[in-house]
């Protein structure tokens, strides 16, 4: 059922690096992504994908993964996702972008999480280091990057406290906490 997948697709940021993601599945979830649905059909978005170790040190360097930990710089060697799926517009298509890329990343982050598979959609990417150290045309965009692999930690979600507070945090045994509105807050007529 697609509630079980949307509530087990969480933004996990701590991988078994080790666990190879081939080319092929990468190729599986892009055509997710191909399939959905796109503003005025122009289908302007594409992918680089990765999942060489070599190349994928290159792409982390220039990601922020969860900002809201202050003291906890991102995963690290052996931790680090197996995999890359870069998300880009191409300008020379259309400039309107934001709406085809969050409907891609959702639906190839669906398709990674059928697979057993997790995910992280990251916007907080160094874009000009990154276009440079893969030598990215200009003419593209680079919009999201999607860090994938086989989750190694445990992200549960659990109701925004009297506060208002969204921040996510972790505790003392590393479990990833998502705080989420009340589905009677959130509609409001």
């Amino acid at each position: 059922m697609i509630r079980d997948l949307i509530v087990k697709n969480r933004s996990y940021r701590s991988f078994y690096q080790e666990v190879d993601i081939k080319l092929e599945t990468l190729k599986e979830l892009v055509d997710l992504a191909r399939l959905s649905a796109s503003a005025r059909n122009a289908q302007p978005l594409k992918y680089i994908l990765s999942c060489e170790p070599q190349r994928n040190s290159l792409i982390f360097a220039h990601l922020t993964l969860a900002a809201y930990l202050k003291d906890w710089s991102g995963p690290g060697e052996g931790e680090r996702p197996s995999a890359y799926i870069i998300v880009l517009g191409d300008t020379e298509i259309s400039r309107f972008v934001e709406y085809d890329a969050g409907i891609a990343a959702q639906s190839i982050l669906l398709g990674a999480t059928e697979k057993d598979l997790g995910g992280c959609m990251i916007a907080s990417v160094d874009r000009e280091k990154l276009r440079k150290t893969l030598d990215i045309p200009t003419r593209y965009e680079i919009l999201l990057v999607l860090a994938l692999g086989k989750p190694k930690e445990k992200v549960v979600i659990e109701t925004v406290g009297s506060g208002g507070d969204t921040k996510y945090w972790r505790d003392s045994k590393n479990v990833h906490h998502v705080p989420k509105h009340p589905l009677d807050e959130i509609i409001i007529g």
